[in-house]
């Protein structure tokens, strides 16, 4: 499984075929991969792992706060391609990413698990398998790269 984190002043997602919108103010997009083979386990490793990374400023400008500390919003939008393999011709394969039953499960687990971590009026999502229009403005920019596997 793995997480790109993004710290941002604000963050959206719209999703026009439901008339479904969310937003957030300081905090994280986050942007979810599941992996075939990925396991509750690393759900609940990378749900964790979110809610404690230190990327935000405190008064001395040091990376030194969680989105815990600063009170922070999270947006978790599910994203497959983040197992995409391009290393072959032009069209990514994936093969890698684990199948929509299988994912949306784990995507709930992590869901719910950062919720439980941060607060539930803190955490917002985008619609499971569907079209996404999302909106982020980095603050920074700063992103981290998480997988569970390493």
């Amino acid at each position: 499984m793995k997480v790109v984190v993004q710290r941002v002043k604000e963050g959206g997602v719209t999703v026009q075929s439901k008339n479904y919108k969310s937003e957030i103010g300081k905090g994280f997009v986050i942007l979810l991969g599941i992996k075939a083979g990925d396991s509750k386990k690393d759900a609940i490793y990378l749900a964790d792992k979110c809610s404690t990374l230190r990327i935000f400023e405190d008064n001395d400008e040091k990376m030194n706060l969680s989105i815990q500390d600063v009170k922070g919003e999270a947006l978790v939008v599910s994203q497959f391609t983040l197992y995409g393999n391009a290393s072959k011709g032009n069209r990514p394969s994936f093969i890698e990413a684990a199948r929509p039953e299988e994912a949306e499960t784990l995507y709930n687990i992590f869901v719910n698990r950062l919720k439980e971590n941060i607060g539930q009026d803190k955490v917002f999502t985008g619609r499971f398998g569907e079209m996404m229009e999302i909106k982020i403005i980095n603050d920074g920019p700063v992103t981290v790269i998480i997988n569970s596997k390493e």
